[in-house]
């Protein structure tokens, strides 16, 4: 949801709950920040930004303690990424942008959650000092909950399949019982967190991952792609990368990672590496 101003001024601007934020780097220690509010989810806009972009976690703790001895050829090239953030994103916001991302490209998810918003989300007109700006809000577990299948599923590449699966869960969303998984999100092993977000359709042990590392702040959880594996087996060697991701394969692969980066912040720093590898060796776009 987060795009880049025409102008010069080159901001990147989005929406959190109903306010608009734009936000530049200026240097390496220092962005410039503009909102629409004094308060964000009722946080001082300094405050709120800290934790939204994981300011508050001191980068050089997050790879285990001789990372660099180890593995002196990735870390040549990782330690460069090192400004990378895992940002602290709206919960259901996560759930639902995940769930539109199995098997297919970023541009078609951008795509498909941009249709999501214009259709069910509410317009905003938000004047800045660098123009004026449409925005649409995510929409709310309620708005989803009462969707149209078939209506949802031309916001999801026509999948009506996908789109059922979100309405169910926003549903349970909207009922309490995932609203709850993710309130004691912090407080639980991440296996059962895992397991209350796989009882619903649509979400596998990858996607519960994806939502536990990057909508409830549980950088512990390691989510594994194609890429993750390509560089679990480049990089350090793990023959069983090679193999097919069963459910079985996959727990061995994270333990692996965990064993490699460490149990706090594997998932965080396994994100720093995969963004490494997207641009260093397969030489792609990372947005």
């Amino acid at each position: 949801m987060w795009n880049k101003t025409t102008s010069d001024t080159q901001f990147y601007y989005g929406i959190i709950g109903h306010d608009a934020l734009l936000v530049k780097q200026i240097d390496t220690t220092s962005i410039e920040v503009h909102c629409s509010s004094n308060k964000l989810q009722g946080l001082p806009i300094d405050d709120f930004i800290r934790r939204y972009l994981t300011l508050d976690i001191e980068i050089g703790t997050v790879f285990r303690r001789g990372f660099a001895d180890h593995y002196p050829d990735v870390w040549a090239i990782a330690r460069r990424y090192l400004s990378v953030r895992v940002m602290r994103q709206d919960p259901f916001e996560t759930m639902v942008t995940f769930m539109c991302a199995q098997g297919i490209g970023m541009g078609l998810i951008r795509r498909q959650v941009s249709m999501i918003t214009e259709r069910y989300g509410e317009e905003l007109e938000v004047n800045t000092d660098f123009g004026s700006l449409r925005l649409h809000t995510f929409p709310s577990p309620s708005v989803i909950a009462t969707a149209d299948v078939n209506d949802l599923a031309r916001c999801t590449n026509n999948n009506r399949i996908r789109a059922a699966n979100i309405i169910r869960m926003a549903r349970s969303f909207e009922s309490g019982s995932m609203a709850l998984a993710c309130v004691q999100s912090g407080e639980c092993p991440l296996e059962t967190l895992r397991d209350a977000l796989c009882v619903h359709s649509g979400i596998g042990l990858k996607i519960a991952d994806c939502i536990a590392l990057f909508g409830l702040g549980r950088f512990d959880a390691f989510p594994i792609d194609t890429h993750v594996r390509q560089y679990l087996q480049e990089w350090f060697g793990i023959e069983a990368a090679r193999r097919s991701l069963t459910e079985r394969n996959y727990r061995y692969l994270q333990d692996e990672a965990r064993n490699i980066l460490g149990e706090e912040y594997a998932g965080y720093a396994g994100h720093i590496l995969f963004h490494c590898w997207r641009k260093e060796i397969r030489k792609m776009n990372t947005f």
